[in-house]
């Protein structure tokens, strides 16, 4: 497939250019009146119009168009039942995320929702919102287990995750969180579950091959730094790297401890300050906002700024969930990146691109526009500048949708 006469093409990396840091993500390489073309579903080779091949196949004339490598969304919990739009309700009475969860609430509420949901209407449940984030332009989703909060109930979860897999264009991970909240008939013996997690899930999810990853809520309320500390390094027996929770209620000492076990990435960070950022430079693991939380949940807007002006990397997700952040647009973390965080266009479209594939840990293969890499990409309708994308904050952007060199 070729696409001809791209008014800008943009988001283009080297090879082996794995993530950005600092002052790196201001920068967005673009090529304007550009072609590029795809084989066997990989980015073959792009350029200038003026060097364009002569070729016979399926052409896709972009004139007045952008084309942008496909977001990559490293944090999201598409597989749930039903909604919980009551809380919404609570919330705008002013009930805190933590009082909701106190009276039986939150993800204790999703989980018992999960628990009455056979496989098959979780799998169509979420296959429904799949294709809506596919939509606003994902190319490759993280998805987290995390409302059966038993082992029965996590792990048909994470086969709806391989059902996903098995049936779409999409990249997806699977991350394995039973450590999302403590069960109620755990309440003062927390430790038993955390043994539950290490013990017998672990075991069962490695063996049938469920997960990429490992994740726990490490914060006020939830699960502590010991008890994290202790499944990081249970999943880590299985080869599960870790993916963190942290700071979204408190100075949880989440940061710290991901940083420790080499967690791919902390996500959510809405509480962070010099320690946190002391703790990530010269490591490996990805702070990661989520700016639709803070915007639904009211919450702080996590430093991201301030992040990426100390030298670090910082990666972009939608979150979506049904109590916190229930959107998987990722256009509009973008905008919400920009507005409340201070982001400039080029480092919102960098965080959600190459540094969102970096903490899925697939920069390898996607999150730009580079020869050899996967033809996941979007073709925007005609539009004036990069930065309308995040400016428009509610206006639909996109023409065409490529998932591995086929159009959707």
């Amino acid at each position: 497939m070729l696409i001809k006469n791209i008014k800008t093409l943009a988001g283009i990396l080297p090879p082996n250019k794995l993530r950005l840091c600092g002052e790196e993500m201001n920068t967005l390489a673009t090529i304007d009146n550009a072609y590029l073309l795809i084989e066997n579903g990989l980015i073959k080779e792009f350029g200038k119009m003026a060097d364009c091949p002569d070729y016979q196949g399926e052409t896709i004339d972009a004139s007045g168009k952008m084309v942008f490598p496909a977001f990559c969304d490293s944090h999201s919990h598409i597989v749930f039942a039903g909604s919980r739009e009551g809380e919404f309700l609570d919330k705008i009475n002013g009930l805190s995320y933590e009082e909701i969860a106190k009276r039986g609430g939150g993800i204790i509420n999703s989980a018992k929702l999960l628990h009455q949901t056979s496989e098959d209407e979780l799998y169509e449940q979420a296959l429904k919102r799949l294709k809506m984030v596919v939509g606003f332009g994902t190319g490759a989703l993280e998805i987290k287990s995390g409302y059966g909060l038993n082992t029965e109930d996590e792990i048909k979860m994470l086969r709806v995750i391989r059902r996903l897999r098995e049936n779409s264009d999409m990249e997806i991970r699977a991350t394995f969180l039973g450590a999302h909240a403590f069960p109620e008939q755990y309440k003062g013996c927390e430790n038993d579950y955390v043994d539950l997690i290490c013990d017998e899930m672990l075991p069962q999810i490695s063996s049938d091959d469920l997960a990429d990853f490992i994740d726990v809520f490490c914060d006020r309320g939830f699960f502590t730094v010991e008890q994290t500390a202790k499944i990081l390094e249970a999943g880590k027996k299985y080869g599960l790297r870790g993916k963190i929770h942290a700071n979204e209620l408190d100075f949880s000492g989440g940061v710290q401890v991901g940083v420790k076990y080499n967690a791919l990435s902390v996500d959510h960070l809405e509480n962070s300050g010099k320690n946190e950022i002391a703790a990530l430079k010269n490591s490996d693991t990805m702070p990661t906002g989520l700016p639709g939380c803070s915007f639904f949940s009211n919450l702080p807007y996590a430093p991201l700024k301030q992040l990426i002006d100390s030298g670090l990397s910082v990666a972009l997700a939608t979150d979506f969930n049904p109590g916190s952040t229930p959107s998987g647009n990722m256009k509009f973390a973008l905008s919400l990146a920009c507005i409340k965080m201070r982001l400039t266009p080029a480092q919102a479209i960098n965080a959600a691109t190459i540094n969102g594939a970096y903490a899925m840990g697939i920069s390898q293969t996607h999150g730009s526009i580079t020869v050899g890499k996967v033809a996941n990409m979007f073709i925007t309708n005609e539009i004036p500048t990069v930065a309308y994308i995040p400016y428009s904050y509610t206006e639909p952007i996109i023409d065409k949708m490529i998932l591995k060199g086929k159009v959707f």
